[in-house]
């Protein structure tokens, strides 16, 4: 699988309410801490964005994750993209719907086991 075949891959499992915490890469010796940035979060360190997923995954559900505008660049073992991403999920707990078009970018790394990711950030679009 390519770089760009990974971040589609992502999306269809967060559609799917499939695990995410395969997607993200462990640091290696001499690395500072990979950071993911959701909408509402800030997670520091790979078994942190991986917890924080698995949580996500287990509150939500019902999610709707629509790519329109993926770019992905791959140079050598490393890659970036954006996207804009209109996503929509449902609060298990409570039942509120939330929806939110969203600008993304990260960067992913070729590991042994295929495209991890390194850096993840997703932002909200509002119009000023």
């Amino acid at each position: 699988m390519n770089a760009r075949e990974t971040v589609r891959s992502y999306y269809d499992a967060l559609r799917a309410g499939d695990p995410l915490a395969p997607y993200v890469a462990d640091e290696r010796d001499g690395d500072d801490p990979y950071v993911k940035f959701g909408v509402s979060e800030r997670l520091i360190g790979s078994d942190r964005i991986r917890e924080g997923l698995r949580t996500q995954t287990e509150t939500t559900t019902d999610w709707r994750v629509t790519s329109r505008d993926l770019r992905v660049t791959e140079r050598g073992d490393h890659a970036w993209f954006s996207d804009a991403v209109a996503m929509a999920w449902t609060d298990a707990e409570t039942g509120r719907r939330r929806e939110f078009d969203t600008r993304w970018s990260g960067t992913l790394a070729r590991r042994d086991e295929g495209w991890r990711f390194v850096g993840l950030h997703v932002s909200t679009a509002d119009e000023f």
